[in-house]
């Protein structure tokens, strides 16, 4: 069971070409699903998984307490494995193929509005380099709509900062060039003109985002950032590491942008995904609806 699970990240990783992040994910899911078949059903090899051990293994994903969502996202990878079981001949057959997806509502993602985050910009304000890194990621987050890791992984020559554009790596090591505005190109410059010369101290790197070691930037440190400029903004609402993306997208859309312009910029493959932001938007009409409308 080992070997077939090995075999199929590596297939995922050289083939498929999907991100570090993605891969653990997948292993996660995987494992869990393999101890529950070697230890509750008795189980060792996959290729003896029937439809029934797959279904009981939702339920208890269930019974343990775990989400619609994240039993979902479980019964993607393990009906992806199945597949490729079947498909190398590991297996005859295809225990998942016949087994619906839960249903899940669309969660409509929490956004902030352009008054909270011409607050969170405004907050990043002072002396020193840290402020000035700070205020361009800020800037910069909200101007693109970048996943947090995509943030942390720009490299210098990646901000072309005289077309105004930023070229991103994203997942399935897919390229997409991303337009951004004066004021986040105006915030990067002054960053790596200023703070981020006086880091290095004459060193060189190629990473745009530091720490004060002059080393590359965590996602969990950027994400601490942005929670902390929230904070400081007076900002109530619950800050998740793509929250701010949320907002690229939401705002966007809110201003007349297309769908597919929107998708294309955040890197989606489908546009499903992107179209749970119009789901933000119809949100916000409702409320104003029932705001001002005299019956509401």
């Amino acid at each position: 069971m080992k070997q077939c699970l090995s075999e199929f990240l590596n297939y995922l990783s050289v083939e498929r070409g999907l991100a570090k992040n993605t891969l653990t994910a997948y292993e996660h899911d995987l494992v869990s699903y393999r101890e529950y078949l070697k230890d509750a059903m008795g189980l060792t090899g996959f290729e003896a998984v029937q439809r029934d051990h797959v279904t009981g293994y939702m339920q208890h994903q269930k019974s343990s307490g775990l989400s619609t969502t994240s039993i979902c996202r479980s019964l993607a990878a393990i009906r992806t494995f199945h597949r490729f079981l079947v498909r190398e001949n590991f297996s005859k057959e295809d225990p998942v193929d016949l087994i619906d997806t839960p249903r899940t509502w669309k969660r409509v993602p929490a956004v902030l509005t352009q008054a909270e985050i011409d607050a969170m910009i405004k907050a990043a304000q002072g002396r020193g380099w840290q402020v000035e890194r700070d205020r361009a990621i800020l800037e910069l987050f909200y101007a693109s709509g970048l996943r947090v890791s995509e943030l942390v992984g720009l490299k210098v020559e990646n901000v072309n900062v005289k077309m105004g554009f930023v070229r991103c790596i994203g997942k399935g090591s897919k390229e997409r060039l991303i337009p951004v505005g004066g004021k986040a190109v105006e915030a990067v410059e002054k960053y790596c003109s200023s703070g981020r010369l006086k880091v290095l101290k004459g060193r060189s790197s190629a990473d745009l985002f530091i720490t004060r070691l002059g080393k590359k930037m965590s996602r969990q440190s950027a994400w601490k950032i942005i929670k902390f400029y929230a904070h400081k903004a007076g900002i109530k609402k619950t800050i998740k590491p793509h929250t701010l993306r949320h907002t690229f997208a939401t705002h966007l859309l809110e201003h007349g942008a297309d769908l597919r312009s929107v998708q294309e910029m955040l890197g989606h493959s489908d546009i499903s995904t992107t179209q749970i932001y119009t789901h933000v938007d119809r949100e916000r009409l409702r409320s104003v609806h029932q705001q001002f409308h005299p019956r509401g």
